[in-house]
């Protein structure tokens, strides 16, 4: 158990790197002028193809369809909620907030994943107080990292930049576990992932439609980016992070450790923002807020 509770973690912390690339390219995407609209929804398009080949080849397509059948419903709705509801709010975020803001309040997340847990589970009392209080840790040393930046942002931002952040904090670990109790096992991360996409296409869909007749086209460069960003988050990331939940989702406190290794993504995208958007390096607040999230991480990481 223990083997399998750390093999968790750390896949967690890998996922959050590659995660990290979707705050830093929608950033860019943003401020070089390109629309939301098409920066989310091009992503689970690029997605299909790439993942119907890995399940392809490892003999999953036939398994996955015939789960999908049986409950097609619980299918489109749990995935437009955990990968669409999740993810068109985040990107749509990128265009009012930096990349800092927006990876800083998606750790919400954690919290968020804490919270839902009775509501998803028969037993109601599946809250750990410590599981709790860890996150919290982690959530202060992001609130200390940010003291200073987040005074120079206005109500707009924070409003634009922040709120629909904090719905898809909620919206992915809702769809995920929600998906998790459907598919008990009989599918693998590959599989999960590649069937929430499809499932969630309507949606994507729907959203390109808007995009259409609202929104100049995207740009060769655009959707370069994009692709970057469904291979290294949507691909890599997702999958890795599905393996990680799968290892630990019949103890939701080693879920609410797993789910707090994305705390590892304010890092990465720290790191990002320094090499590709010219950021300035960590001031005092930061480095005393690095140092909160460190020690929440590690407690989490701890037998609890």
């Amino acid at each position: 158990m223990d083997r399998n509770r750390n093999l968790a973690i750390f896949l967690g912390l890998i996922a959050a790197l590659f995660f990290a690339v979707t705050f830093v390219l929608n950033r860019l995407m943003s401020t070089e002028g390109g629309s939301w609209i098409w920066s989310s929804s091009f992503r689970f398009f690029f997605m299909v193809p790439f993942l119907f080949v890995i399940v392809l080849t490892r003999k999953g397509i036939r398994p996955l369809i015939q789960v999908m059948k049986q409950d097609i419903g619980s299918w489109i709705l749990w995935s437009t909620i955990g990968f669409g509801i999740f993810y068109a709010p985040l990107t749509f975020s990128a265009l009012y907030a930096p990349s800092w803001i927006v990876a800083s309040t998606w750790q919400v997340t954690i919290i968020a994943g804490v919270l839902m847990a009775p509501l998803l589970s028969k037993n109601k009392k599946v809250i750990s107080g410590k599981a709790m209080g860890f996150s919290l840790i982690i959530l202060i040393g992001i609130a200390i990292m940010q003291i200073k930046q987040a005074t120079t942002v206005g109500t707009k931002e924070i409003i634009l930049g922040v709120v629909p952040v904090l719905i898809a904090a909620f919206a992915y670990p809702l769809g995920n576990r929600k998906m998790m109790a459907i598919t008990n096992g009989q599918l693998d991360a590959f599989q999960r992932t590649l069937g929430m996409t499809i499932a969630s296409l309507p949606f994507w869909i729907i959203l390109g439609t808007i995009g259409v007749f609202t929104v100049e086209l995207p740009q060769p460069a655009q959707l370069t980016q994009t692709l970057i960003v469904a291979l290294s988050s949507g691909v890599i990331a997702t999958s890795i992070f599905f393996k990680a939940t799968d290892l630990a989702h019949k103890d939701h406190r080693q879920l609410a450790s797993v789910e707090a290794t994305q705390s590892g993504e304010v890092f990465f995208a720290l790191i990002g923002e320094l090499l590709i958007l010219g950021g300035h390096l960590p001031d005092v607040y930061s480095m005393i807020g690095i140092g909160f999230v460190i020690l929440g991480m590690i407690l989490h990481s701890l037998k609890h």
